[in-house]
This record gives structure tokens, sequence and C-alpha cells, in this order.
């Protein structure tokens, strides 16, 4: 398969499934909502060292909000349901409720709750106060610019992580304009983050390493300096690899995901210096989905 003389190589994308929740912070302006998301989402690219992938999923006008405030949908995934419920009261606890002017609410329906105001209340002190307002429970908590507002509680759902794709190009000049393109098509549908710096990962993994302390290093195939060294996987033209990664809500988040994501680098050409999109895998024996990239962009 090509698409603009870029090469569509026949492999696949193989991803895990994780536990998702969202939460929608409010601020008194955007930019108080967003420094709160960005504060909280930080330090959460990869569950092998954060204990959660997190990201900003949109930003949100007024009338889209329960409080009638600008704010921001952030998606946090994990690996269990627990280590979920962990971050997200510790994230919530030292990024939102520190942050100026902001509150949270639940972002998200379902029978399995996690909860938000139900343990930050308790740093009010015995002086936080909860509403019930249309079967929802709400807490007040006390600070020094006036009250924090926080839902008791949000869902939690069943979710994927991992999808991926990799572009190949001459120079790494080429493959960073093409990427930055494709995260900002990306980040224009729902249900996604892309959790890695800017959305884009440069230091690709494989399974294991020759030290016995790591469950993952560097994807020698794929390092171009390390091409007259390894089993390799780039051709003498191949000057850089990158990676942008994305989890979504469905299997069919990540596939609209991935194909839009695609079809910009693709957009860029051959003429451009993408060379090749590819995909990290595993054999398909760690992970249970299996996104081809020939059916994603067919």
């Amino acid at each position: 398969m090509q698409i603009n003389g870029v090469t569509i190589e026949d492999t696949f994308a193989e991803a895990f499934g994780m536990r998702a929740t969202r939460i929608i912070i409010t601020a008194l302006n955007l930019h108080w909502a967003r420094q709160a998301g960005e504060t909280m989402t930080g330090f959460a690219t990869s569950v092998i060292g954060c204990g959660v992938e997190a990201g900003i999923e949109s930003d949100l006008t007024a009338d889209q909000t329960p409080d009638g405030r600008p704010g921001v949908s952030i998606l946090l995934f994990g690996m269990s349901t627990k280590d979920l419920a962990k971050a997200l009261e510790r994230r919530t606890g030292q990024c939102i409720l520190t942050c100026p002017t902001t509150a949270v609410y639940a972002g998200m329906d379902g029978s399995e709750r996690l909860p938000l105001g139900k343990t930050l209340r308790y740093f009010g002190d015995g002086y936080q106060i909860s509403k019930l307002l249309d079967g929802k429970r709400y807490w007040r908590i006390p600070v020094m610019d006036g009250e924090f507002i926080a839902e008791q509680d949000t869902g939690r759902c069943a979710a994927v992580g991992g999808g991926n794709f990799l572009v190949l190009a001459d120079t790494l000049p080429e493959a960073l304009t093409a990427c930055e393109d494709a995260v900002i098509a990306m980040r224009q549908l729902p249900n996604v983050i892309l959790p890695f710096p800017g959305g884009i990962v440069r230091s690709g993994s494989k399974v294991g390493s020759k030290y016995k302390a790591l469950v993952a290093s560097t994807n020698q195939a794929y390092c171009p300096t390390l091409r007259g060294l390894v089993e390799t996987q780039l051709d003498d033209k191949t000057g850089a690899v990158l990676e942008i990664v994305v989890n979504g809500l469905t299997p069919d988040d990540i596939i609209l995901a991935m194909r839009a994501g695609i079809e910009t680098v693709c957009s860029h050409g051959r003429e451009r210096g993408i060379r090749r999109i590819s995909a990290g895998n595993y054999g398909g024996k760690l992970g249970q989905f299996h996104f081809k990239l020939h059916e994603v962009m067919a």
C-alpha cells in the first residue's frame, strides 16, 4: 500500500486493555483551567514509569461545563482501577485543588465510580459542606481564594492504550514537521489523548533489556546510529524515526485517530522526505488489540 508515495507497511500496532476516566476542570478563565490540566497531566506519559497515562482531551466553552465557566476535559488511563483511583486522587489534590479559581467535576457516567470530592473534602478540616443537586453530591471546601468545588466522584470505563504508528523519514526535521501536523489533526478528535511530550515519542521501546532491572529498552532496530551494528529495519537513506502513541476509550476511537494521523503524515509525501509508515508490536503476544495498518487505512 502506498499513499502519496509513502509506503504503508503490512504490519500492526499492538495495544492493551486499560481503565480510563474523564474529569472536567473549570476555572475563572481558560488560562487557569489549562494550567491545572497541564500540571495534572505532567509526568503521565507511560504506565511503565508514571503509573498512569493522561492528557488534555479538549478545551471546553462555558456552555459545555457544569458551572458555566471555561474548562478542559482530562482523560486518565491506568492498568487497573486501583492504580487509576490512586493517581486521580493524588493529582487532583496536588494539581487542581492548589490551582487558583478551579473546580472539578465528573466527566463520565458509569456504575463503577472513582472518588473526587469524596476524599478531597477532608482537606477542609471539618469546615467542608456538601450539597445534593439533581441527585449528584458536591463538596464545598474552604480555601484562601474562596471555595473549591468538587463533585463527589466520577465514572470509570474500559479503554485501550498503546495504539501507535512510526514515521520513517529522510531527516529529523522532515519527520518532526509531519508528526507535528499529525498531532494537530489527531487532537481534534474526541475520546483520545496522545500522552507523550507534544504527542510525539523519540524513544520507541522494546520489551526487555540486557539489564535485568529494566522491563523495556531502546528499540535498536529503528535507531539510525545503530544501523551497521544490529539487525535493522532501516534502509541506508532513513535518517530519523518518530512515533505517535494514542490512547482511546474504544478501539474505534484509536482507529479514527490513527487514520487521521497517518493521512496527515502522508500528505507531506515522499517529496517532503516521508518514506514509510510502520507500527510497533511485540509479535501479538502481549496486547489483545491489533490495529492492522492496511485495515486502518482501508
